[in-house]
């Protein structure tokens, strides 16, 4: 399910991206050739374009037949795209015509330039063309968020509302944290929202955490080196809310429901062991692998116990409540459409900034290590289908991409501005050549980078498996 989700998220990124370029393109009428979702090298699962007057349309092709070619159509459909989906989702892109980028170099240019080309068109219109994915991809994030707020509205867990306190990673133990601890202030500023909190941690570098341990405020002295830690050892998160242990559904061939354990059971204990929250009661089931376990539950406000096997991997075959708002006081925000598309430019921005100071972990000793691809991507939707998770994640997709898109290497949309920018400040044109070169150099410094990222998952799966 996860898979299906960053398939069809990652989809609608590329085919709204691709829009942004080919809106603008046909706006200062330039011709476009082709428009692809996913690369087709050698294979199309799709074709489609319309000339004399119908569609016509190709499936699992390899070769588009001459008739198809604009030099040999009608003058009224040689400007008419060809649309088509490849068979490798590693993005798309829209062959524009007279410009160089992934589909073509500078041999493909030796003609006389055209009117209809890219490079005949002011410098500003080619900026508004290259520019024009990021554009969308960005407003489109910051629509989503609105949508979102308007449909649901939008929840708010208070740091300090989450009664059971956060359960932490490793790294964030051997700083002195201990599971249960509620953050209040980081170097004397008082944290208030788990994002803030977290990226006080990672980004400030604090050198004092005030937590509230019990009854009592207690300060941790950092040891400075979280970040380094942090990339070392691949950590996801560095903390998350301690959720009780609450059934909401059983999976097949479940021992708790044979056993006769219902919905809304809340579990309190195993083998007469007193626990808190669900991360203990999991660790303690682990513990009991392959052994029948004393299971202590809460059913509608009574204490009670059962027998319940537990399987080799320490399961008994539950799906758990995770909806914070039945557990914790949650502040929830209701939107009108009016109200709601501010709040989510407002949200989106803040979104972005964050993203973008994150970036700072990269640059920490070891920090390649936490570069990520398409497992990484993956792991972020959830295991079951929830539309809402959908959509917040696909926003928060879009502005990586708008993002990532105008960091100015050759290659990327920013490569492209940056070259677009420099002719209109100094008024000089890179030459053919040079863009050409530039555009080499650019992909097999992101197929490089691709291949780092997506190394770093097959490493930590296979660090997983053994």
């Amino acid at each position: 399910m996860k898979w299906i989700a960053l398939l069809l998220s990652l989809s609608l990124l590329v085919m709204t991206h691709e829009l942004g370029h080919l809106g603008f393109a046909k706006l200062f009428r330039t011709r476009v050739r082709r428009y692809y979702i996913f690369f087709n090298w050698k294979f199309s699962i799709l074709k489609a374009k319309k000339f004399g007057g119908k569609w016509h349309f190709l499936f699992f092709n390899s070769k588009t037949p001459d008739s198809w070619d604009e030099k040999n159509l009608a003058p009224e459909d040689q400007d008419n795209t060809l649309w088509g989906i490849g068979w490798i989702p590693l993005g798309g892109y829209c062959d524009i015509a007279g410009m160089i980028d992934e589909t073509k170099d500078e041999k493909d240019l030796a003609s006389e330039p055209q009117p209809w080309e890219y490079r005949t068109k002011p410098a500003w219109q080619r900026l508004c063309i290259i520019s024009g994915g990021v554009l969308v991809n960005f407003l489109s994030a910051l629509l989503l968020y609105g949508i979102i707020f308007s449909h649901w509205g939008k929840d708010e867990l208070p740091l300090r509302n989450a009664t059971l306190g956060y359960d932490y990673h490793q790294v964030m133990l051997d700083e002195g944290f201990q599971q249960g601890d509620v953050i209040y202030a980081v170097d004397g500023k008082e944290m208030y929202e788990f994002s803030d909190a977290n990226m006080a941690l990672l980004i400030d570098n604090p050198k004092n955490v005030t937590v509230m341990r019990g009854d009592s405020l207690v300060d941790i002295r950092m040891s400075g080196h979280l970040l380094e830690n942090v990339n070392q050892g691949h950590v996801k998160h560095l903390m998350t809310y301690r959720l009780p242990f609450v059934v909401m559904d059983f999976v097949g061939g479940s021992t708790a429901e044979r056993a006769g354990m219902l919905p809304g059971d809340s579990v309190v204990s195993v083998n007469g062991k007193p626990l808190t929250a669900s991360s203990e009661v999991i660790a303690a089931l682990k513990e009991c692998a392959d052994q029948t376990a004393t299971i202590g539950f809460y059913r509608e406000g009574r204490l009670d116990s059962l027998q319940v096997p537990v399987n080799s991997k320490g399961k008994i075959g539950v799906q758990l409540e995770t909806d914070i708002s039945k557990f914790f006081v949650v502040n929830h925000i209701d939107y009108t459409l009016w109200q709601a598309i501010p709040a989510g430019v407002s949200y989106g921005w803040k979104t972005l900034v964050e993203y973008v100071s994150s970036l700072k972990v990269l640059f920490s000793p070891g920090g390649w290590q936490s570069l990520g691809g398409f497992g990484t991507m993956s792991s972020i939707f959830p295991n079951h289908w929830d539309w809402h998770a959908f959509w917040n994640i696909t926003a928060l997709l879009a502005l990586i991409l708008a993002f990532m898109n105008v960091i100015p290497i050759p290659g990327l949309d920013g490569g492209h501005i940056l070259f677009t920018l420099w002719e209109i400040v100094s008024g000089r044109k890179p030459s053919d050549k040079f863009l050409s070169v530039s555009q080499n150099v650019g992909m097999w410094l992101l197929l490089t980078l691709m291949i780092l990222a997506n190394g770093n998952d097959v490493m930590r799966w296979l660090e997983g498996l053994f």
